[in-house]
């Protein structure tokens, strides 16, 4: 078959709607090119850009699904952030119920208070410290140098003994860590000084229950260097002994920190409401709750250069989240008897802006705190923690919970759709474009082949015709 029928033949076996060979681009490069030719890749290239063309509109859908998953995790964390601080509002120990303690003279006595303690004023008298028990071995020349041959038993408060022996060839230190080891609450050390070396044992707390002896050979001088003995003090008149100087129980909730003994010089101490803590975190909600509000807008706000709104401007999820933020700000704090100073947020100082963000009035809200903690402690968490905080609590859940917050379903919906177009795309690759793009090589080879054998017939074609017309002429 010459290379013209063959050509023939491949295009009419395949038309070309459906194999996607280009007939003008063949007859040009036969016929109408300075060199016949196909440029096979460009052409497959050209052929297969054209096929995918359905794909782009999965593409898109991808685009537009990884916007609306990005707005959505935003608001999510948004969401999650302005939650948290209404926990922490709304909690136990949050900063609502931190409590600070000041001293009169913090040279004998500093204090902290657990969160939750009772505010109230109280007075401390501190006699004595609690003291470590200690004992000093006699001095040695060296930490190195050799004890005597011997034995030296060391018995604890509790009874329990350990008894060290010694053949002429242990030293200081090797002694010492025998003590260590030993389990018996005491420490043991080798001290140098400008007379020499020596072993220092002492307990490892205070109080009289740490005092322990020390009893045998009197060749290794131990004697004892402090007695352990208990702090005294008083507190609100009644007079209490403690092993520690870091005392607790005296005060419900309240750690007293005894730095130094001052018989009859009487320190005062104040627990009260941590206002600084409290002020950090009003303003922490009153900052979350801007960034959700400034979030949400922007999803509504439209946008001149793209002449569009956000991705989610028609999820209703992110309208009720909006709706729900701004109508948590008339809620109003009714106690259940008598009245309150702090019913709502505006008098905390807290106000609302055209845009649906809040400002602070610093000095209203420091002045709440200062003379009405109860009343903005009541606001926050009403009368059994059912106050503003655990209202938006609540509101804020039904968008974050895990399980079935309406972000989290939109978020899990999101991530299923882009699956799904995902394997459409891949399926597409596979089934279709793949095999187009092998057929359509394989044809385009081919017909490159017979376009390159065109000359040569054609040249043999006009070979015979000149020939056959010079023999008519003779005859």
């Amino acid at each position: 078959m010459s290379s013209i029928s063959a050509l023939n033949s491949l295009l009419s076996s395949q038309p070309s709607s459906s194999s996607g060979i280009n007939l003008s681009a063949l007859l040009e490069a036969a016929f109408g090119a300075a060199t016949p030719g196909i440029d096979v890749t460009a052409a497959v290239n050209a052929a297969i850009t054209a096929a995918e063309a359905p794909e782009q509109a999965w593409l898109n859908q991808q685009s537009v699904l990884q916007n609306q998953t990005s707005a959505l995790n935003q608001l999510q964390t948004d969401a999650s952030n302005l939650d948290s601080d209404m926990q922490a509002l709304n909690s136990l120990t949050g900063p609502l119920s931190a409590r600070s303690v000041s001293s009169s003279n913090t040279n004998i006595l500093t204090a902290s208070a657990a969160s939750g303690t009772s505010p109230g004023n109280h007075v401390v008298v501190v006699n004595n410290l609690a003291t470590v028990a200690s004992w000093s071995s006699g001095t040695f020349a060296s930490g190195t140098t050799a004890l005597p041959a011997g034995s030296f038993t060391i018995t604890n408060g509790s009874g329990a003994s350990t008894t060290i022996t010694t053949d002429g060839t242990q030293t200081l230190s090797d002694a010492a860590q025998q003590i260590n080891t030993a389990g018996l609450g005491l420490s043991a050390s080798v001290v140098t000084d400008a007379s020499g070396s020596r072993i220092v044992i002492a307990a490892d707390s205070s109080g009289s229950a740490s005092n322990f002896s020390i009893s045998g050979s009197s060749g290794f001088g131990f004697t004892q260097a402090e007695t352990g003995n208990n702090a005294t003090l008083t507190v609100d008149g009644v007079s209490l002994s403690s092993g520690s100087n870091t005392v607790t129980g005296a005060i419900p909730g309240v750690t007293l920190n005894l730095l130094s003994p001052s018989a009859g010089t009487q320190v005062s101490l104040s627990v009260v409401p941590d206002t600084t803590q409290a002020t950090q975190a009003i303003n922490q909600f009153v900052n979350d709750y801007n960034q959700a509000i400034s979030d949400l807008n922007a999803e509504f706000a439209f946008n001149s250069s793209t002449n569009s709104e956000g991705p989610l401007a028609g999820d209703t999820t992110v309208l009720n989240l909006q709706n729900d933020l701004l109508g948590a700000l008339d809620y109003t704090y009714t106690p259940s008897s008598g009245s309150t100073t702090v019913p709502n947020l505006s008098s905390l100082g807290i106000t609302v802006n055209n845009n649906g963000a809040l400002s602070v009035d610093t000095g209203a809200l420091q002045s709440a705190l200062n003379n009405n903690f109860s009343d903005v402690q009541s606001f926050f968490q009403g009368s059994s923690f059912n106050g503003f905080a655990n209202m938006l609590d609540q509101q804020l859940t039904t968008f974050i919970a895990p399980g079935n917050g309406a972000f989290t379903v939109d978020i899990q919906n999101s991530a299923s759709e882009n699956t799904t177009l995902q394997n459409d795309i891949a399926n597409f690759q596979t089934n279709y474009i793949q095999p187009l793009q092998t057929q359509l090589q394989s044809e385009y080879s081919q017909a490159e082949i017979l376009l390159q054998q065109l000359p040569v017939e054609m040249q043999q074609i006009n070979t015979e015709l000149g020939y056959y017309n010079t023999t008519s002429t003779r005859g």
